[in-house]
């Protein structure tokens, strides 16, 4: 390919500066600064691709999808949809996210009312879910601008304490009755700004796939 021209009063290009050198230089030499390059290069495309965020989308009955950074896609708990993880450099769980399906019987009246009831019975199958589960408190909540309702908790996984705050959420849609829970863990030394349960997924990595949470 042919050099742009160039007016003299702009030149020498840089190029044509270095070029003497470089051709003088010791051919080990070369092929040592070109794979300096290529790493270069590549290891640019490789944080690019990190702090690029992952997106997952669920298709069927409760089709829904969100967004994450830094977590990695594991084993759900049978029966589950998905789940998402970080661990600490000695294998432990420092946080979890993992949607599951969500089934209410029939109620009257609408689902502001009807999930406070629900969750009653509900924080039964997490306490029997989780070891040395430790209720810590309930209310209605919202998710990316839809209603719901939160169950906050404490309890013991790979032997270290985790705070723990699952959602209840379901389409807005009046009578829905299928929806989804979302179970989210952090570690409980993961992050000096998260004290306690109510602030699972205020900050920290498990912020964005909570905030970007859309029912399709």
């Amino acid at each position: 390919m042919a050099a742009v021209p160039m007016k003299p009063e702009y030149g020498p290009t840089l190029g044509r500066l270095l070029e003497p050198r470089w051709r003088a230089t010791a051919a080990p030499l070369r092929w040592l600064v070109i794979g300096f390059a290529v790493a270069l290069v590549i290891g640019a495309v490789a944080l690019a691709l990190t702090l690029e965020d992952a997106h997952y989308s669920q298709g069927g009955s409760v089709p829904f999808g969100f967004a994450y950074r830094g977590l990695y896609r594991t084993q759900p708990e049978p029966g589950g949809y998905v789940r998402i993880v970080a661990r600490d450099g000695d294998g432990r769980l420092r946080y979890s996210y993992e949607v599951d399906p969500l089934s209410l019987p029939p109620y009257s009246g609408g689902i502001s009312g009807a999930l406070p009831v629900f969750a009653t019975g509900y924080a039964r199958t997490l306490a029997a879910r989780f070891h040395g589960y430790s209720p810590r408190g309930e209310g209605k909540t919202r998710a990316n601008g839809v209603p719901g309702y939160q169950i906050l908790f404490a309890a013991r996984v790979d032997g270290r304490e985790m705070y723990g705050r699952d959602v209840l959420l379901l389409p807005p849609r009046e009578g829905v009755r299928q929806g989804v829970s979302i179970v989210m863990l952090t570690s409980a030394t993961a992050a000096r700004s998260i004290s306690s349960p109510m602030e699972v997924a205020s900050t920290g990595v498990l912020l964005r796939p909570l905030k970007t949470f859309t029912f399709r």
